[in-house]
């Protein structure tokens, strides 16, 4: 027992894989398909919540409500959204790289994908068990691309260039946007509920948790 709560303990930093990147263009097979695996993970779990129906991520929630005022598929919001965040890097400064493309395409596809593999859920239990799923596989999808080394997502991109031009907290920062993005999705229709508020909760943990898995895994 104990040594299974050791392996599960979080990591409180990136850790050094085999297939981290030196640079963000630095690519090979290996490093390609784990980034594709994580970030098709990462997909799936976000398309379990908004499956469970009982809540969505904030981004999402944001999403799901220019999905329904467009009636553009939510893979297609997602897609977009991620496109105008990747503009606002350029006064920022910031350089995507290749993961940061890759995670443009692939959250937006597998999102769509999950949709239409994942039934909607109508209990509150089945509801929570699909959050509870999906937070565990964007935590682990997340642990995964984050460790390739080849560029964070736009959202990421976006908190930290503002954190540098402004001198603001990044936690602070991607507080503010959050709570900005839910509110409007909210207003636009968006799913909030309990989903949410375990999303919010348990998404720090479950990424941390996975970096620590990933750590362990590759340090044998």
């Amino acid at each position: 027992m104990r040594s299974l709560l050791k392996f599960l303990t979080p990591h409180k930093t990136i850790p050094e894989t085999p297939w981290r990147a030196a640079h963000r263009w630095q690519l090979s097979p290996a490093r390609i398909a784990v980034l594709f695996f994580g970030l098709s993970i990462f997909g799936l779990g976000d398309s379990l919540l908004v499956q469970g129906n009982v809540g969505n991520a904030p981004w999402t929630v944001f999403a799901q409500g220019i999905s329904m005022k467009t009636g553009f598929p939510l893979g297609v919001s997602t897609f977009l959204i991620s496109v105008v965040v990747l503009l606002i890097w350029i006064p920022l400064r910031e350089r995507p790289g290749f993961g940061t493309l890759s995670n443009i395409v692939l959250i937006a596809s597998f999102i769509q994908i999950g949709i239409g593999i994942f039934p909607k859920q109508s209990s509150l239990f089945a509801g929570v068990c699909f959050d509870l799923i999906g937070i565990a596989l964007v935590g682990i999808g997340s642990s995964l691309y984050i460790t390739c080394g080849l560029g964070p997502g736009p959202r990421d991109g976006a908190m930290t260039g503002i954190h540098q031009k402004t001198g603001i907290r990044v936690g602070r920062v991607r507080l503010g946007i959050e709570v900005t993005v839910l509110i409007i999705g909210a207003l636009l229709g968006g799913k909030v509920g309990i989903g949410t508020l375990l999303f919010a909760v348990l998404i720090g943990n479950s990424v941390a948790i996975s970096l620590g898995v990933v750590a362990r895994l590759t340090q044998r």
